[in-house]
Formats: structure tokens, sequence, C-alpha cells
């Protein structure tokens, strides 16, 4: 799934839209407004306005609010996902598939159009449909990773998950942390520089089976 890009001017739209384009346009004013001030701040109003059309038309789409921030947050977390495993079948190597990883986390974080901060900075985590949400997420980003250690490591899958989930942990954190300050550190030394950190810890594990050539 692609991440929604693109800006709403809050201009009152006329025009009727397909309702595929009319529902991706109300997510992205959606997007913006929970962004900008946050779920509970964030009025339906709000969001009508911001994506030019009446209350009506925002209602005939979504029944409420937390119906539109669960579409946004699946949305995210698809997205994210897709990254990961584009990022995972780029190669075979497994020292370049912790770069690949670490980098789709810095890709998804770095750009201005993803939901990003519903996925890692929701301020619903207390809401069981949203923290389970995030919850899942996160498993299934571990577990893509996690079959690879397992594989190579003879760990049981169970640890394997335990590594996949600190290793994927640090690099979003990492990347987080990294957006505040990006002016100072270019974004593919930041990714090196994550990457290298993850891979002296998962290659420190001996492998199950000889490598080949």
């Amino acid at each position: 799934m692609t991440v929604m890009s693109g800006s709403i001017t809050g201009e009152r739209s006329t025009a009727r839209l397909p309702r595929e384009e009319r529902r991706a346009q109300l997510l992205i004013a959606a997007r913006e407004v929970f962004v900008a001030q946050g779920y509970h701040t964030a009025g339906m109003d709000d969001i009508a306005e911001r994506a030019g059309v009446s209350k009506p038309v925002l209602y005939q789409h979504f029944p409420g609010k937390m119906e539109l921030y669960l579409a946004l947050l699946d949305e995210g977390i698809a997205a994210l996902l897709e990254n990961l495993r584009a990022a995972m079948a780029t190669t075979t190597d497994n020292r370049q598939r912790v770069h690949a990883a670490v980098a789709s986390y810095f890709a998804f974080i770095d750009n201005p159009d993803s939901p990003y901060r519903l996925v890692f900075e929701s301020d619903l985590t207390h809401d069981p449909q949203v923290r389970e949400r995030v919850e899942r997420a996160d498993d299934e980003c571990a577990g893509l990773f996690s079959r690879v250690i397992a594989a190579d490591t003879g760990l049981s899958q169970e640890q394997a998950h335990l590594l996949a989930a600190g290793l994927l942990g640090m690099a979003h954190v990492a990347a987080r942390r990294w957006l505040r300050d990006r002016n100072n550190v270019p974004a593919n030394q930041a990714v090196d520089l994550i990457a290298s950190l993850g891979w002296r810890g998962i290659g420190g594990f001996p492998l199950s089976h000889p490598p080949t050539d």
C-alpha cells in the first residue's frame, strides 16, 4: 500500500468525486489534522473544513472520529509492513537485510506524508482498538525478521522474535531521534550507523550451518 500524499487546502470542494477518491481526500485531511492537533483536540468540524467538504459528506464515509483514526492507523501500518517486506526481499545477504530493514524505518519516518506519528506516537495507546493494532504491527514486523534470524542461528523462534523486536525497535527509535536533528547527520550515514550497530549484535550469533558461496 502506498502512503497517501498531498495536502488539502481547506477550500470547499463542490465537485463530485468517485467514492474512493473522496475517501482518500478525507483521509489526507484527517491525517494532517490529527498530526497537528492530536486526536483529542481534533474535531470532525476541523477535518471537514480541512478537506473542503461539509460534515454530512464526511459522515457519509466515516461515522465518527475514531473510525477515521483507525483507518489512518491501518494504512500506516500496512505501508510500514510493505516497506519492510520489500526491504527483506532485496537480498539474501543477512548483513544487507539488516541495513535494508533499518533503511525502511528511516524512509517511513522521513516521508512527510507518512502517518508515522499515528503509528509510533499515538496519544490513544490506552484505547484497546489502537493498542491491539500497534502491538500486532510490532509482532508482524518482528516476525518478518525473526524467521531469518532463527534459520541462520538455530535459536528458537521465540528467541529470534525477541532479537528481531529489539533490532527493529532500535531502528524506529533511532529514526525518530534522527528526525529531530536531521541536519546534523545525513540520512544515509544515520542508516549506516544504526545498521552497523544492529549487525554487530545479530552477527555475533553463530550460524547454525556454514555459509555457501
